[in-house]
């Protein structure tokens, strides 16, 4: 009869053999220089839009916001962005009046559908942009006022 021991020796033996030939799946980890910080650090969207090296962005019905109407919590609300359009390389969430407006930023291959959804601090009621950075280098965006009740910033 085996013991919980003996199992858990031979698992770690195995995934030992696993690790040294390169069949385990590496860390899903963020990559130090693969945002700009001072993108991060900007204080509204034409410096995101700099730091990034993008154009201006134009509003576009190719691009949808998702959010709710009413907040209940600045701490913790509900986002997400998406495009219809194929070529999507990059889609951000801004907040407009955050400290920071850029909330998050993912990276999109073309094997992926270009939605996302994310939970962001609101520090008051603002508008929350959806901006879709694509491969022939359009900047596009859409927009949706949420308001806030109680403050997630300190408020």
């Amino acid at each position: 009869m085996q013991t919980r021991r003996d199992v858990l020796s031979h698992s770690a033996k195995v995934a030992a053999l696993l690790a040294a030939v390169g069949a385990l799946p590496q860390l899903a980890q963020a990559q130090a220089g693969a945002y700009s910080t001072a993108a991060f650090e900007a204080k509204n969207m034409a410096e995101v839009m700099k730091a990034l090296g993008a154009a201006a962005p134009v509003a576009s019905k190719d691009v949808s916001v998702t959010g709710p109407d009413i907040a209940e919590n600045g701490a913790v609300v509900p986002v997400g962005a998406a495009s219809s359009l194929p070529g999507v390389k990059r889609l951000l969430i801004l907040v407009e009046k955050n400290p920071a407006p850029l909330a998050a930023a993912f990276d999109i291959s073309d094997a992926v559908d270009p939605t996302i959804s994310t939970r962001v601090k609101m520090g008051q009621s603002s508008n929350v942009f959806a901006v879709a950075m694509m491969a022939d280098g359009r900047v596009l965006f859409a927009q949706k006022e949420v308001k806030v009740t109680l403050g997630g910033c300190g408020g």
